[in-house]
C-alpha cells in the first residue's frame, strides 16, 4: 500500500510532470508539428483523471511561457476531478470548445494535442494522429488498442512516433505478439450466454430499465450531451455507492464489536459476529462481482455482435448504458490513511534509455485468452498427493509427480499475484469465489504457462468439465497456501526517503 501511494505521489509530482511536458512539447514542435502539411496530431496518455488535469495545466503553462506557436491542447476525461481545492471538468478545462463534439474539434486546426485518461484512449479514430506520449502502464488488449490509434492511414502519413515514459519495449512486444500471429479458435462460444449475463446484471437492482432507456435517448440522439449522460447514470452510481459504503460501515462496526467480544471472552457472541462478518464480506464481494460482470458483458457483446446479428435493440441500449456506467463505479476500501506529507522529492532523473523498432515474429499459433492471475506457498504433502492423483485421473496420459506438482504450483503462483482474487478467496465461500471469475483468472494463468505445459493446458482450454475440476483443485491449493502463509510487512520508510524516476522514451 505504501509503495503504491508513494508511486502515485511521485507520478503526480509537479516537477516530474513538468520535466515530461518539456520533452513532449520539444518533441512535438521539432519532430511532429510540420508533418501532414502542419496538420499532424498527438495524444498524451495519462494514468488517471487527476494526472490528465495536471498535464493539461502544465502543457498550457509551458506553451505560454515559452511562446510556442500553433500548438493548442485539449483534455478528455469523464466526470469531475478535485485538485488542489478546485473542481475541474472537460467543460471548464476546454473553454474554447463551446459545445462542439470533441472528436470534431480535435479534427479541426483548433487543437493539435489531446490529453486523455481512458476516454478516447481506445475506440477513437483520428487518421491525423502521428505521435503518442505514454505515461501509463499498458498491457494486453489495452496496450494493443491504445497504440493502434496511430495505425489509421492519411495522405502523406509515412511515420509515427511513440514516446514512452513508463513501459519496457519487451512488454509492448509481448502484448502485440498474440494479435500479430495466426489465431485459431478451438471452441465455439454460445451467443445466448449474453442473455444469461443480461439477466444476472438486472437482478442486482443497481439500475432500472427506465434508467437504461433514459440513457439511450441521450446517447443515441443526434446531439450527445456529456452532462445529460452523466445525469442519467447518476441514480445507478449513487445506488451502488450507497450500498457499498453501507456494507463497509457495517463491516467496520462488526469488526469493532468482534474485538470487544474477544476481550470479554464472550465465545458465543464472537462466533455469531464472525458469521455476520462473513456474510457482510460476501455481500461486498457480490458488488465487486457485479462490476466485473459489467465489464464481461461489454467485452462479450462487443465480440459476439461482430459475428452474430442479435437484432436486439434492448441489448444495444444496455451495452451503451453499461459501458458508460463502469468508469463511474468506484471500489471503496476501508483502510487507515497513510501520511506521506513529510516525504520530499530530493533527487530526480529522467533520461533517454533507447530508441528502437519492435520486430514481431509472424509464424506461431495462439490458443485462447481471458483475464489475469496471481502467488501461493508450499501446501501440505497430503494435499500434493491428492493433487497428483486427481490431475492424473483428470487428464489423458500419465504425468510424473514432479510434472503435476510443478504445473499445479505454476498456476496457483500466477493466480496468487492477483491481490483482489486472494482477498476474495480469503473472505468468501468457494461458490462465491468461483462465481466471481476464478475460472477466468485461472484460464489466463494456463495460457501464460502454455509453452511449458502444453498438453495439460490444451485439455483445460478445450474441455469445460476439465477446466471446472482443475479450478476446484487449484482453489484448494491456493486456499491451503493462504491459510498457512505467514505474512509480514517490511516498513523501511523514513523521512530521508529519496524518490527517483527512471523514465524511458523512444521512437516506434
Amino acid at each position: 500500500m505504501r509503495e503504491k501511494l508513494c508511486s502515485k505521489w511521485l507520478t503526480l509530482h509537479p516537477y516530474n510532470i513538468a520535466q515530461k511536458v518539456e520533452i513532449i512539447c520539444e518533441h512535438f514542435t521539432h519532430k511532429v508539428a510540420h508533418l501532414l502539411d502542419g496538420k499532424a496530431k498527438a495524444m498524451v496518455v495519462t494514468s488517471s483523471r487527476e494526472s490528465a488535469v495536471m498535464y493539461k495545466k502544465a502543457l498550457d503553462s509551458y506553451i505560454k511561457e515559452h511562446g510556442v506557436k500553433g500548438v493548442r491542447v485539449m483534455v478528455a476525461f469523464s466526470g469531475k476531478v478535485e485538485h488542489e481545492g478546485k473542481e475541474y471538468t472537460e467543460s471548464n478545462m476546454n473553454p474554447k470548445l463551446k459545445g462542439r463534439d470533441m472528436r470534431k474539434a480535435f479534427d479541426s486546426n483548433d487543437y493539435q494535442i489531446m490529453v486523455v485518461a481512458n476516454k478516447f484512449q481506445t475506440g477513437f479514430d483520428q487518421p491525423k494522429l502521428v505521435a503518442m506520449y505514454v505515461d501509463k502502464k499498458l498491457g494486453g488488449v489495452e496496450c494493443v488498442q491504445t497504440l493502434s490509434r496511430l495505425n489509421r492511414t492519411y495522405s502523406g502519413k509515412e511515420q509515427t512516433f511513440v514516446l514512452d515514459f513508463y513501459n519496457e519495449a519487451q512488454d509492448i512486444k509481448e502484448a502485440f505478439e498474440p494479435y500479430y500471429q495466426t489465431t485459431t479458435l478451438e471452441d465455439v462460444t454460445d451467443p445466448n450466454l449474453i442473455y444469461d449475463l443480461e439477466f444476472k446484471l438486472k437482478s442486482n437492482n443497481i439500475f432500472t430499465a427506465q434508467e437504461v432507456e433514459n440513457f439511450a435517448k441521450v446517447f443515441f440522439s443526434s446531439k450527445i450531451s456529456q452532462a445529460k449522460m452523466t445525469s442519467t447514470l447518476k441514480p445507478a452510481v449513487d445506488r451502488y455507492k450507497v450500498r457499498y459504503q453501507k456494507i463497509l460501515e457495517q463491516i467496520a462496526q462488526t469488526k469493532e464489536a468482534l474485538e470487544s467480544a474477544k476481550k470479554d471472552r464472550d465465545e458465543t457472541l464472537e462466533h455469531n459476529l464472525n458469521l455476520e462478518l462473513k456474510g457482510l464480506n460476501e455481500r461486498q464481494n457480490e458488488l465487486d462481482i457485479f462490476k466485473k460482470d459489467l465489464k464481461t458483458f461489454v467485452r462479450m457483446y462487443e465480440f459476439l455482435s461482430q459475428i452474430v446479428n442479435y437484432d436486439d435493440e434492448e441489448l444495444e441500449k444496455l451495452w451503451a448504458f453499461v459501458k458508460h456506467l463502469i468508469p463511474n463505479l468506484k471500489t471503496y476500501i476501508n483502510k487507515e490513511p497513510i501520511d506521506i506529507s513529510l516525504v520530499e522529492l530530493t533527487h530526480y532523473k529522467l533520461h533517454k534509455q533507447k530508441e528502437q523498432s519492435i520486430a514481431l515474429s509472424q509464424e506461431s499459433e495462439l490458443k485462447a485468452i481471458e483475464p489475469k492471475g496471481a502467488v501461493a506457498k508450499d501446501p501440505k504433502k497430503e494435499l500434493l498427493s491428492y493433487i497428483v492423483e486427481e490431475i492424473n485421473s483428470l487428464f489423458k496420459g500419465n504425468f510424473s509427480s514432479n510434472d503435476v506438482i510443478n504445473y499445479a504450483k505454476t498456476i496457483s503462483d500466477k493466480m496468487a499475484e492477483d491481490e483482489t482474487l486472494c482477498q476474495q478467496v480469503e473472505q468468501n465461500s468457494q461458490k462465491n469465489v468461483m462465481d466471481g471469475g476464478f475460472v477466468h483468472t485461472m484460464t489466463d494463468a494456463v495460457i501464460e504457462s502454455m509453452e511449458s505445459h502444453q498438453n495439460m493446458a490444451t485439455e483445460i482450454l478445450s474441455e469445460p468439465k476439465v477446466a471446472e475440476r482443475f479450478a476446484n483443485l487449484i482453489y484448494q491449493l491456493l486456499k491451503e497456501s493462504m491459510e498457512r502463509a505467514s505474512l509480514s510487512i517490511n516498513s523501511n520508510y523514513g523521512l530521508g526517503m529519496v524518490a527517483e524516476s527512471n523514465g524511458s522514451y523512444g521512437k516506434n
